[in-house]
């Protein structure tokens, strides 16, 4: 591009996920609907954990921080498309879009590590089942936490300092719901060599790290769990691990999605949908996953609903 098509940038425009103006009041109530489910459903899930004495456990203590971040990861995105569709303006801040690739980076880092670490607590749960408080102490929980938020922070930060180091032409549209750094990457009329570095390096090699653990974490456990000789107790083995691996799968499968819908085609749709997948069904499918999969949450969920008798949710149960 030629240096004089180079513009101050003040805002971007979101293109949403349909310019019909028929399909927006559509979209806005489904996902409203969507954003109170993830929260409320999600709130839910930390709420029956910290009452119920049963629950404090490594892996209930695992997961309500994993329902706390798909919050916050939800929240990120899903509030400012809400807004955009009511008023009919899909324009971003420039500040407000490096807010948006920040948090979100460090958010979906989170969750990436908080998957790891459950995993790494299913491995200890079923194949260490004696020692597992003695290596999943109190102090180690803390540290894994503290750990997965600071490398998510450290591995956002480089990638919202570069970005500001980028020049844009006049071409100011973001084909998407909400400020994604690879989309925002591809409007830069500067050098973006760094940053590609930066996203399919830094990004990429955490992300696979993660990944193999988890790998690694389900074979140990499916070859523990085929040396039982209780049938009882390797469905009860399944059933522990069933709701993480169905988070897992969302989570990847579609992060995978992201990423083949970004280098092997061009259309900005497809890229969206897979985005929305990524972003939006795995915080949302999460409290379903593990209330209605998990003994031991739904016996607290019980607890917690029976003294309100107006709450006819008891036969979901």
């Amino acid at each position: 591009m030629e240096s004089e098509n180079h513009t101050r940038v003040g805002e971007f425009l979101l293109m949403g996920l349909s310019e019909d103006p028929d399909v927006q009041p559509l979209l806005f109530g489904l996902f409203l609907s969507v954003y109170l489910v993830t929260v409320l459903g999600n709130l839910l899930i930390i709420l029956t954990v910290s009452s119920d004495s049963h629950l404090h456990t490594p892996m209930y203590f695992f997961l309500s921080n994993l329902s706390f971040t798909d919050i916050c990861f939800s929240s990120t995105m899903v509030p400012k498309m809400l807004v955009d569709i009511q008023r009919q303006c899909h324009t971003i801040s420039y500040t407000g879009c490096l807010s948006q690739i920040s948090f979100a980076l460090t958010f979906g880092g989170m969750e990436n590590f908080l998957l790891a670490v459950m995993a790494y607590d299913h491995y200890v749960a079923i194949c260490n089942p004696l020692r597992y408080t003695v290596i999943l102490s109190p102090h180690l929980c803390v540290l894994l936490i503290v750990l997965s938020v600071s490398i998510s922070i450290v591995d956002a930060l480089p990638h919202s300092l570069m970005v500001l180091q980028l020049s844009f032409c006049t071409d100011l549209t973001i084909p998407h719901f909400f400020c994604e750094l690879a989309q925002l990457i591809k409007l830069a009329c500067s050098d973006t060599f760094i940053n590609t570095i930066l996203v399919y390096m830094v990004t990429g090699i955490l992300g696979i790290v993660c990944l193999i653990g988890i790998i690694f974490s389900y074979v140990k456990i499916f070859s523990s769990i085929l040396r039982m000789s209780s049938a009882k107790a390797k469905q009860k083995a399944f059933s522990t691990c069933g709701s993480h691996l169905s988070i897992v799968s969302l989570f990847y499968g579609a992060g995978f999605g992201v990423y083949a819908s970004s280098e092997f085609t061009s259309s900005s749709s497809s890229s969206a949908i897979a985005s929305l997948m990524y972003t939006v069904v795995p915080p949302l499918m999460n409290p379903f996953l593990y209330s209605l999969r998990n003994r031991d949450v739904k016996e607290a969920l019980k607890k917690i609903i029976r003294p309100y008798p107006f709450v006819r949710l008891s036969h979901l149960l």
